[in-house]
């Protein structure tokens, strides 16, 4: 089937690799080059690293629903549009009188948004999954054309989790363009009593507050994990969160925040063993580690940002 990908992160990477094997992706659509890294250097997205060796035809435009890309496309004769990730609405133009299909990172209608695998971690989810959806001008909103669900691990970030639930999708997208080739699809629309969303999150979202329960504190550090990161200060010190344990989830030993004698943080209630550290400019490594190098007694506090 001769098709046209739209996406720009990792997260589509392995489905475009198995289309390149399997179809005939025609022309690769992404994000244009953005500045990264210490030095702001231009950078390709992930999918435009990728297309650069596969030699196939690759369009970065800056407005993705300028005309020109629509007469591009249906002067390709494509059969379908594979959309995950890409990071820009598609208007009209792209999707009237396409079949257009998009692979969304839960299990739709939850999580609708740029942030679905974060904010089903930071909200204690114990089960996600993927949707492959019909593309229409109502962002995740399409009718629903296949699902396939997924565990969540309480010791997993956000960004492994991702990792996880790319490798399932190559199965599910091959799966719906044959059904599409063989007319076996069977759509279901969303129910929108069901729908939450899971915005895009900041910067200024990356941080955490300890007077919450223990098993919160750790959805929310690995739900931010690695993006945009999870940071508290001691003072005038900055750490960042990688990964924690809950240690206790009843017991309220100290105020929140608090270092606890044995090494561990007070939350309200419980306390959280910090597993994986990173001061500014430093390395991972354990919050003992971390005190060793550091003034931080039993007693002091952490606190978010």
């Amino acid at each position: 089937m001769r098709l046209v990908y739209f996406g720009s992160s990792d997260f589509g990477l392995p489905t475009l690799q198995r289309l390149v094997l399997e179809h005939d992706v025609a022309l690769i659509v992404t994000q244009p080059d953005r500045p990264a890294g210490r030095q702001r250097r231009l950078s390709p997205t992930p999918v435009a690293a990728f297309a650069q060796t596969s030699g196939i035809d690759t369009l970065k435009p800056d407005d993705v629903n300028d005309p020109a890309l629509a007469d591009r496309i249906r002067e390709i004769g494509a059969a379908a549009l594979v959309v995950i990730a890409y990071g820009r609405k598609l208007g009209a133009a792209l999707l009237n009188n396409t079949f257009a299909i998009n692979l969304h990172g839960s299990l739709l209608p939850k999580y609708r948004g740029a942030a679905p695998i974060n904010w089903a971690v930071i909200n204690g989810e114990t089960q996600t999954g993927i949707s492959v959806i019909s593309m229409t001008e109502q962002i995740d909103a399409g009718a629903i054309l296949a699902q396939r669900a997924a565990a969540i691990d309480p010791m997993q970030t956000a960004g492994e989790l991702e990792d996880r639930l790319s490798e399932l999708g190559p199965d599910l997208v091959l799966q719906t363009l044959a059904e599409y080739a063989s007319g076996d699809l069977d759509p279901k629309p969303q129910d929108d009593r069901f729908a939450c969303q899971a915005p895009k999150l900041t910067k200024s979202d990356g941080t955490v507050r300890f007077d919450a329960p223990a098993s919160a504190v750790q959805h929310r550090v690995h739900g931010l994990t690695p993006r945009p990161g999870c940071t508290v200060a001691y003072n005038d010190q900055r750490l960042r969160l990688e990964r924690v344990a809950v240690i206790d989830e009843h017991a309220t030993i100290g105020g929140p925040g608090e270092v606890l004698a044995d090494g561990t943080i007070a939350c309200a209630p419980g306390a959280v063993e910090l597993r994986a550290v990173q001061p500014a400019g430093g390395k991972l490594m354990s919050f003992d580690a971390y005190r060793r190098g550091h003034e931080i007694p039993t007693g002091a506090r952490l606190a978010s940002l």
